[in-house]
């Protein structure tokens, strides 16, 4: 007899893997923004480079979920500033600066809590839906 999983459960093992998606997106995110100010250690060397999750959907219990598969770097231009005399600066006096913009890291980090929120709703009304169900049965 094959293995049955009740809806609920199958919603929130889906659920629950958006959960950790999501949560490994914030970190990359908070790690951006912590790393948007920085500089070279060397001069005219290359700053922290943005980092981008990548997902993946993978099957779950007979439905698909998602997962982060890696990590890639944003291979944008380095924004550069005109700094003469910082430890960083290149020979004609510029200095790179991280391809990070602040106010993309703080819309993503909006859209990946909110996504977050959505889940954790899955799952709870999943669960409240066993519950109703199971009392019913026991009547």
């Amino acid at each position: 007899m094959p293995d049955i999983k009740p809806v609920s459960g199958v919603a929130q093992a889906i659920a629950t893997s958006a959960l950790r998606a999501q949560q490994g997106r914030m970190r990359i995110i908070a790690e951006n923004m912590a790393n948007a100010g920085s500089t070279s250690k060397t001069a005219g060397g290359d700053p922290y480079r943005r980092q981008a999750p990548v997902f993946t959907a993978v099957k779950i219990d007979g439905g698909m979920g998602v997962r982060m598969s890696r990590v890639e770097q944003d291979m944008s231009d380095f924004k550069t500033e005109y700094e003469p005399g910082h430890p960083s600066a290149d020979a004609k006096g510029y200095v790179k600066t991280p391809n990070v913009n602040t106010l993309v890291e703080a819309l993503d980090m909006k859209e990946a809590q909110r996504a977050y929120e959505a889940n954790l709703n899955v799952i709870e009304t999943a669960r409240a839906m066993e519950t109703r169900t199971l009392d019913l049965l026991k009547r």
